[in-house]
């Protein structure tokens, strides 16, 4: 089974995919997405569509698992913003038939690291770890998009756990 995580983004929209055999996991590709931040929302939109569309055909995806969107009161708009790509993002999946894991920040980051509100270091580090990767991914979106798609990878693995096209 592969799980392509997905860290949504407008400029930087990180991607990675574990593979699991049973309860062992290991990743196969991460990388990031990079779009022209002064591009006008709908090219930019259509941009994301278009390669994360790709990636899921190209990588062979069977689930994908992409992260709730988080609103701070402070930076409403942010939230929003996030809300076109992650629903692009979602529109994707989709469309291949593929099972959603929605998946909290706060869950993500402390299946990881054991800590709801760790930083960005802190997971790219742990994603090192659990990878075996000789160094932290880079940019922090490829390692927030890695423990995404390994945290999905476990949920996949537990019993009781709902796998239909609406999420997991």
């Amino acid at each position: 089974m592969r799980i392509l995580g997905i860290d949504p983004g407008l400029h930087l929209t990180g991607y990675g995919l574990v593979e699991c055999r049973g309860v062992r996991r290991r990743l196969v590709e991460a990388g990031v997405i990079r779009l022209a931040a002064r591009a006008p929302l709908v090219d930019r939109l259509d941009e994301l569509y278009r390669q994360v569309n790709d990636l899921i055909s190209e990588l062979k995806a069977d689930h994908v698992g992409v992260e709730q969107l988080y609103a701070h009161y402070r930076h409403p708009r942010t939230a929003i913003l996030m809300g076109h790509a992650r629903g692009v993002i979602l529109l994707a999946a989709h469309q291949h038939k593929l099972s959603i894991a929605d998946l909290p920040s706060t869950s993500v980051k402390k299946a990881i690291t054991g800590h709801g509100r760790a930083g960005k270091t802190q997971i790219q580090r742990a994603v090192a770890a659990l990878c075996g990767l000789s160094q932290p991914p880079s940019p922090p979106d490829v390692a927030d998009a890695i423990a995404i798609a390994w945290v999905a990878a476990g949920s996949l693995s537990q019993p009781g756990v709902r796998r239909g096209r609406r999420g997991l």
